[in-house]
């Protein structure tokens, strides 16, 4: 989760407004995909934060980058640029992905497993889970891990469920030497 207010605010604001238009899925998923493309390239977020290339120049490469994105969405990164924030953007999705999933009740999660987990497995996952933190059900994200030798370690904030074989093995381990 970010620590930046300013990008809270600014996610706020678009939050609300897409709440309000009932947009809220098609911007969230806009703000993934935007996400994706700063992580990507960092040249990107440089030549956005460079005061050599004019605010105007600016917006139209932004304009022209992402020419099918909803109206909000574009206003936001430009708000964020004339706010010299664009820096914030990832921090920004990352708060409005917050918003969006509360008020859905939903909570994201992470699932690490020794090979990818079926959609009927992930769902079952999130059924049973999603109740322990109240909520209605999980966005999973499924890491493979080979060092679990079996079973799945899972991650809802700073919650985590371990039901792997190495870990089973370890508490085993821990209860016969102390007794």
């Amino acid at each position: 989760m970010s620590k930046s207010v300013a990008a809270k605010r600014y996610a706020l604001a678009l939050f609300e407004l897409a709440q309000q238009n009932g947009q809220t899925t098609t911007i969230q998923e806009e703000l993934q995909e935007l996400k994706k493309v700063f992580q990507e390239n960092e040249g990107l977020g440089q030549l956005l934060e460079s005061p050599k290339l004019p605010l105007a120049k600016k917006k139209e490469l932004l304009a022209d980058l992402f020419k099918g994105a909803n109206q909000f969405t574009l206003n936001a990164l430009y708000v964020l640029l004339d706010g010299k924030r664009i820096n914030e953007v990832i921090h920004f999705v990352d708060e409005f992905n917050t918003f969006a999933n509360d008020s859905a009740s939903i909570a994201e999660a992470t699932v690490f497993s020794t090979q990818p987990l079926s959609d009927e497995q992930s769902q079952s996952i999130s059924n049973a889970f999603a109740q322990k933190v109240g909520k209605q059900s999980l966005k999973l994200n499924n890491i493979i891990d080979p060092t679990l030798l079996g079973g799945i370690r899972l991650q809802i904030g700073n919650q985590i469920y371990d039901s792997s074989v190495s870990a089973k093995l370890e508490r085993l381990k821990r209860d016969l030497i102390g007794s």
